[in-house]
């Protein structure tokens, strides 16, 4: 435990800031309460009350002093960004971090871009999806394309979601022109099996880590964020499966 004494407003602001980014980035809700704890534990603190949600962060450091809140507005995955705060909060166990250095050193994690760009991220999703097409069954006749659909599904997902701030528009549409694009090369002849390039073609899009992350907290107790989590997947889920079915029905 670090002997110093550091005042309060800074440690706090150490836990709120470290709690945001490991929210924002993908990480579960205990490993977010467990280490705002920890990093109060290093600072002197023995005590420390932290409730953790996907839209908010209260924390508090004892009885006297009154509860924060910082509220957390986007979410994405980059659990690289969650490894290197974990990091900073191990220099901070070990005394080698004071609150002024550590806020520096997260807020330049907070301003750091990606860890992959998005020109990366969009080849690694349309190779995925002609892998995926050929493990549900597809034929390698079509590989080509579900890699395109993959590509344009993803780039559009990206497109729409920062030109609409509507939940849940930007996969409905985005699946939506996976669908049309699959059934258009099908019947253009350049693919075989329409329903094999769409499922993989949208995988890339389904909320794997949320719902990962959705069962996690129900199982550690954390009801509110376990089932936010969970309705957020669920819903996410249902945009895709609509924006698919919406072709499926016209074609």
């Amino acid at each position: 435990m670090n002997n110093h004494s550091y005042p309060t407003p800074e440690i706090v602001e150490v836990c709120l800031l470290a709690g945001k980014l490991m929210m924002q980035n993908g990480a579960e809700t205990y490993r977010v309460e467990d280490t705002m704890s920890r990093i109060a534990l290093a600072y002197g603190i023995p005590e420390s009350h932290s409730y953790v949600t996907p839209t908010g962060i209260f924390f508090a450091i004892n009885n006297s002093e009154p509860a924060k809140l910082i509220r957390i507005v986007e979410r994405t995955t980059d659990l690289h960004k969650v490894t290197e705060v974990n990091s900073i909060s191990r220099k901070i166990s070990t005394g080698n971090l004071s609150p002024r250095d550590a806020v520096k050193e997260l807020s330049k994690i907070e301003c750091g871009p990606l860890r992959y760009s998005n020109r990366v991220q969009l080849v690694a999703a349309a190779l995925a999806s002609g892998c995926f097409m050929i493990m549900f069954g597809g034929v390698w006749r079509d590989f080509p394309a579900a890699v395109l659909c993959g590509c344009i599904g993803f780039a559009s997902v990206q497109y729409f979601h920062r030109l609409v701030r509507v939940k849940f528009f930007s996969e409905f549409s985005a699946s939506f022109l996976i669908g049309l694009l699959a059934a258009l090369l099908t019947i253009a002849g350049w693919g075989q099996m329409m329903d094999k390039i769409i499922i993989g073609s949208v995988m890339p899009l389904v909320p794997g880590l949320l719902i990962t992350n959705a069962i996690r907290d129900l199982m550690a107790g954390h009801l509110v964020s376990g089932l936010s989590k969970g309705a957020d997947a669920c819903l996410t889920s249902f945009g895709i499966g609509a924006g698919v079915a919406v072709i499926i029905t016209y074609m």
